[in-house]
C-alpha cells in the first residue's frame, strides 16, 4: 500500500508567512483535484489546512522569523495523508488541542474572536498525529474519501 502512495505523492514549500500560505494552500488544493481527490473533499482538506498552517504561521513562529513550511501529500485508495513541516516552536504540550469549540453565549459581542481552527480540523481529518523530533514539527493529517461503488 506504501507503494501505492508514493506514486501519488505530491510536494510544496512556501514561506511561514499568510500571503504565502493562503497561495500555497491554494496551489496544493488545484493539484488534489487533479490528481483525482473529489472536488469537496478538496475543499474540505483546503479548510483544514489553512486552519492548520495558520496556526503555524501566528503560533509557531510567534517571536521569530518565519521558516519554511513543507507540505507533503500522500494519496492512497481511499486516504490522503498530508504532512505539515515547519522549524517553529513545538506545540504546548507536545500534543495538538483536543478541538472542543469554544463555549459560546448569546450575547453576540462576546462571541470568542477564535478557538474554532482546532475543532474544524478535528471534525473534517479522520486521523491527527503530532511530533516533534529534532527541532521540527510534524502534523499529519488523514483525509479518508471512500470512492462510491
Amino acid at each position: 500500500m506504501k507503494h501505492n502512495c508514493e506514486q501519488d505523492s505530491m510536494e510544496l514549500s512556501f514561506p511561514a508567512t499568510e500571503v504565502e500560505a493562503s497561495v500555497g494552500i491554494a496551489k496544493l488544493r488545484n493539484q488534489l483535484t487533479a490528481h483525482g481527490l473529489p472536488a469537496a473533499r478538496a475543499d474540505d482538506v483546503k479548510i483544514a489546512l489553512a486552519e492548520a498552517i495558520n496556526n503555524v504561521v501566528e503560533h509557531a513562529y510567534a517571536g521569530m522569523p518565519p521558516e519554511t513550511v513543507r507540505i507533503n501529500c500522500m494519496m492512497c485508495r481511499e486516504t490522503l495523508e498530508v504532512r505539515i513541516e515547519d522549524t517553529g516552536h513545538p506545540m504546548p504540550g507536545l500534543k495538538p488541542p483536543d478541538g472542543k469549540p469554544p463555549v459560546i453565549g448569546n450575547i453576540r459581542q462576546d462571541l470568542p474572536e477564535g478557538g474554532f481552527g482546532w475543532f474544524l480540523i478535528h471534525q473534517l481529518a479522520s486521523k491527527i498525529k503530532y511530533e516533534r523530533h529534532k527541532g521540527y514539527n510534524r502534523l499529519s493529517l488523514w483525509f479518508d474519501f471512500p470512492k462510491s461503488a
